[in-house]
This record gives structure tokens, sequence and C-alpha cells, in this order.
């Protein structure tokens, strides 16, 4: 039998893999927002489930912000929140799914180097899902924050509805300040 070699110093202090080798860093900036963005949304929705009942509200900056329980079987802005019509949830089940399909074809088709795109469309996914969850799991999607001035109220949203929103301004601004490519003239 002969002696087994002895790992060379060079690879016992390899350095960590490179961006380039394994997961690139665009799937980084795809997952760790979208995953960040549903984690904490579901655990801001049940902290609020857990300490509210439904229509109650905390004041948290007088006259300007509460927390408050409330439940929208619609979309944003309330529309489409009526109970006891199954048509909208089942719509607007096959509108996320569709969305989140939408949203992976178009990370798929990405070029490297876009990274504002790229987390624009992380954080409306994570947004998507995260209202998906609680769409299939209550069959309505929990709101909480409640901003207003005196008697006019913004409608009630949620942390997803709020990535959601971020994620498509950073969209725009990415497609509205796209760098044009130069033509290579050889």
């Amino acid at each position: 039998m002969t002696p087994a070699i002895p790992p060379s110093v060079k690879d016992v202090f390899r350095p960590w893999p490179k961006w380039s080798e394994g997961l690139k860093k665009r799937y980084y900036l795809m997952a760790c927002p979208a995953v960040a963005v549903i984690i904490l949304d579901q655990l801001s929705k049940w902290a609020v489930v857990s300490r509210l009942r439904i229509h109650e509200g905390v004041p948290v900056i007088t006259g300007f912000f509460d927390l408050v329980h409330v439940r929208n079987r619609g979309m944003a802005f309330g529309l489409m929140n009526r109970p006891g019509i199954d048509f909208t949830f089942y719509f607007l089940v096959a509108a996320s799914l569709g969305a989140i399909v939408l949203l992976l074809l178009w990370f798929l088709k990405l070029k490297d180097g876009d990274n504002r795109l790229t987390v624009g469309l992380s954080l409306i996914l994570g947004g998507a899902v995260g209202n998906l969850i609680d769409r299939l799991r209550f069959r309505e999607v929990i709101d909480f924050l409640d901003f207003y001035l005196g008697q006019y109220h913004w409608p009630v949203f949620n942390l997803a509805d709020s990535a959601i929103t971020v994620g498509t301004f950073l969209v725009a601004l990415s497609l509205i300040f796209k760098r044009k490519e130069v033509p290579n003239i050889s």
C-alpha cells in the first residue's frame, strides 16, 4: 500500500468559490431580497394577527400612522373586495401565479450586470408570493399599515405591497435609464 499523499498548502487554503463558480451573483440578487420580503411579510402579519383583533388599531404616530388589522379579499386599494364571490379568489390566485411565472421568465432572460432591475424583480416576486401565501391560507390578504392625515386615509397595506411598490419603482428606473449598448464596429 502506498501512503496517502497529503494535500498541498494551496489546496488547504483555497479561497471560497468566486461568483462565477456555482450560483452567479444575479441569482443571489434575485433570491435573497425575495426570500427576505416573504419572511418579513409573513412574520409581520403573524404579529398583527396574534396581537390585534380584526378592525382593531393601535396608534403609532397620532394623526398620521396606526397599526390596524384588516382583511382584503380583493387587490390593491380594495378593488374587487367583495365577500362571497369565489370568482375573485380564483382570478387573483391565477393572476398571482401568472405574474410569478412571468417575473421568473423575465429574470432568466436578463443579462448579467443589471442589478437594479434584478433587485426590483426580486422585490416584486417576494411581495407577490407573500400576498399569495395569505390568499391561499385565508382566502384574503392581511393588511395593517394605515397612514393618514386627519380624516384622509391612504388604503391600508402590508410589507408585501410595499415591496411590490419599491420593486416596480426600481424596474421603472432601470428601464427608463437603461444603458444603451454601443454597437461594436470592427
